[in-house]
């Protein structure tokens, strides 16, 4: 561990401070969101705590104990939006009694992690590869709604309700009642900044310029105490047992523990999910492989200790760890960094935190609800297969106005029943009995004989044997990684690939770029009528490959390799 930290101090510090950076508004911004839905004068106040507590203490021992080196991990919007219900349900069963709801969120934290561990310790990180892209395009495309929906209220000085039903019936009388000028001038302030700040400079995180710059002129216009944050307790967080507020009297353990199972599985599955998509997205920048296993422990480990000290459950963070990586962080030793740093915040700075205005942190929530919706994903709806569309579709709708864990499990049913049927259909509709028979007499790729020897070190032949779908994309995408770089042409083979969904074609697309981006040529032959309409449809041929690079015939671009090698 000494030496892997000892090559990149330099980076990782920079990447880990940088992340904190970015990491301090978040942090603040869902802790507030979690504790929206309770009507207390504290709820601001205990939520900013226990975002910052949560962040600091999941980011340092996910990091220690965790199997992606560059993962920086903390509160995310899936897991907010779990928490704030759990924390609502709490505070209305206990007729508004905060020591209850911090135990509830605490306990659900404890589970989080406990079944996190499980889930690590019996190696179920490798199924998260399953999850088909329609479903997680429709999951995070609502959890995003769900955001932006939850922080309209506080940006125009209202609170919020928890449910989504709510928040869209409530709407009206809630604008009767009146909204505060001075939040919704802020909020949106705080919007145009984020967006538009990265224009200017990316070396500066734009939430952190807006969290400080709509914030002063709160102060210098001496906007209403009660549109801010108010004080938060500064100095070393501590446990539970040693919080004066929270009492253990009277507690009726029992019902709290079964109480606090079902939510803190909700979010042990989410945040394993949330979390092992960032470790792919950290794979696919630094050129690593994560440990999936070995993640899920280090992040149960940190969820289970941050619930210990009363902050709320996270998971890996997409945009915060790309931002260690952009930053140089390439070890563990970044995000320990980034917790260190955030403790440090707490010890020195919390005091100035009461001054910052709620509709700033909606403001800035508003824009990462924006950023996980997948417009990418929407905008192909009428280009992809209907099942995907269905899929999509469904999630998406569950998502919002259900609940997060059902909306998954809808999902995975139906691609599944849908796959079934699509491999079916296929069996039906493959090849006949005769050239089976060929096949199994003959390699489909002997026809690779006619490349000429003296040009063959240039050429890099792919071949692909089976569908592209949601179950094979990662290997699919470990093969297509591991293509040497010092070759000039990329021949990807495409005879044998029957079918091709949602999560297949955006891998291929990914995979030709990356390609073309090393400077390599793609050519395809034999496509398969399938997988040539989604090509097509997804403008992938011929805007990424030109037509003049695609052959019905293996002959035929062994001609054209000829004709450019001169061979």
């Amino acid at each position: 561990m000494k030496q892997i930290f000892a090559n990149n101090i330099k980076g990782d510090l920079f990447g880990g401070i940088t992340a904190g950076i970015v990491a301090l508004p978040l942090a603040l911004a869902f802790g507030i969101q979690a504790f929206g839905g309770i009507d207390s004068p504290q709820a601001s106040s205990i939520g900013a705590l226990s975002g910052i507590v949560g962040a600091t203490m999941l980011g340092f021992f996910a990091a220690w104990f965790g199997g992606t080196h560059s993962q920086i991990s903390g509160p995310t919007g899936p897991m907010t939006v779990i928490t704030a219900a759990l924390i609502s349900g709490a505070w209305t069963a206990s007729n508004g009694n905060m020591a209850s709801v911090i135990l509830a969120m605490s306990m659900a934290g404890v589970f989080c992690g406990l079944f996190q561990i499980l889930f690590g310790i019996i190696k179920i990180g490798k199924y998260v590869r399953y999850i088909p892209y329609p479903v997680l395009s429709g999951f995070m495309s609502g959890i995003g709604v769900i955001i932006i929906l939850q922080q309209i209220y506080p940006l125009l000085g209202l609170k919020s309700p928890v449910l989504v039903v709510d928040m869209i019936g409530n709407f009206t009388s809630a604008l009767s009642s009146g909204i505060s000028t001075a939040a919704l001038l802020l909020g949106l302030l705080t919007i145009v900044i984020v967006w538009s700040f990265p224009l200017l400079t990316r070396k500066i995180p734009a939430t952190l310029v807006a969290l400080i710059f709509v914030s002063v002129i709160s102060v210098l216009f001496n906007i209403d105490p009660s549109l801010t944050i108010g004080n938060i307790p500064t100095g070393l967080p501590l446990p539970l047992f040693l919080k004066e507020n929270i009492s253990f009297e009277n507690i009726d353990w029992l019902s709290l523990i079964k109480a606090s199972i079902i939510p803190g599985l909700t979010l042990a599955g989410l945040g394993s999910i949330d979390t092992l998509l960032t470790s792919v997205v950290a794979d696919n920048i630094t050129k690593t492989k994560h440990n999936s296993n070995k993640e899920l422990v280090g992040q149960g480990i940190g969820n289970a200790i941050a619930g210990l000290f009363a902050g709320i459950a996270g998971a890996g963070a997409t945009m915060r760890t790309v931002v260690n990586v952009k930053s140089g962080g390439r070890t563990q030793l970044s995000g320990i960094t980034h917790a260190l740093f955030l403790l440090a915040i707490l010890l020195g700075v919390g005091s100035l935190v009461k001054y910052v205005p709620l509709s700033v942190l909606a403001g800035i929530l508003i824009t990462v609800g924006w950023g996980i919706i997948d417009f990418k994903g929407f905008r192909d709806i009428t280009k992809i297969p209907k099942a995907d569309a269905f899929v999509l579709i469904v999630v998406f709708v569950t998502t919002v106005f259900v609940d997060l864990l059902t909306a998954v499990g809808i999902g995975m049913v139906i691609a599944c029943v849908l796959f079934m049927k699509r491999a079916g259909d296929l069996v039906e509709g493959s090849y006949s009995s005769a050239e089976i028979t060929n096949f199994d007499k003959e390699s489909p790729w002997l026809d690779e004989n006619g490349i000429p020897e003296e040009i063959k070190h240039k050429i890099y032949i792919q071949r692909l044997n089976g569908p592209i779908f949601f179950g094979s994309i990662t290997r699919f995408q470990e093969v297509m990684h591991n293509i040497p770089n010092n070759v000039e042409t990329v021949v990807i083979r495409m005879r044998l690939v029957s079918f091709m969904d949602q999560s297949g074609l955006y891998a291929m697309e990914t995979a030709i770029k990356d390609l073309k981006n090393r400077g390599i040529e793609v050519l395809m032959t034999i496509i398969q009528p399938q997988p040539m309409y989604m090509l097509k449809a997804m403008n992938c041929i011929p805007d990424l490959v030109p037509e003049e690079n695609v052959f019905s015939t293996f002959e035929a671009c062994t001609q054209h390799l000829k004709e450019k090698y001169k061979a």
